[in-house]
């Protein structure tokens, strides 16, 4: 378990590192809602975008947004919808985007954004 963690985490920081090089401001990570986690929220210019990191080391099962189910897609609704309630201070238009990670190395990696996936 603790390799898979150690996969998601650094696919996490590589989406992290993608989005300011893009000029977003990351905000919170993996945080906890009544519906799950939200890996990352970042901000662009006037929209908050909740973003669900996919990291794969192979494309044994696929590429890594195809493990976005339907049942995912849902949880990710009523996470952003549970924080925006929470966080009234935000009143910002929002979207749910999805970042593919797929590692091909040490020092190597491919990054697929997913702008409103969702």
């Amino acid at each position: 378990m603790k390799n898979r963690q150690s996969i998601g985490r650094r696919g996490e920081d590589i989406a992290a590192k993608y989005l300011a090089e893009r000029g977003c401001s990351l905000l919170e990570r993996n945080v906890r809602t009544a519906y799950g986690e939200i890996d990352l929220i970042v901000q662009r210019k006037e929209a908050l975008i909740f973003v669900e990191v996919k990291t794969r080391t192979s494309r044994a099962y696929g590429y890594p947004e195809t493990a976005i189910t339907e049942a995912k897609m849902t949880h990710m609704v009523q996470c952003a919808e549970d924080y925006m309630q929470n966080h009234p201070e935000f009143v910002l238009p929002w979207q749910l985007d999805v970042i593919s990670v797929e590692l091909e190395g040490d020092d190597e990696y491919k990054v697929t954004w997913f702008e409103n996936a969702i």
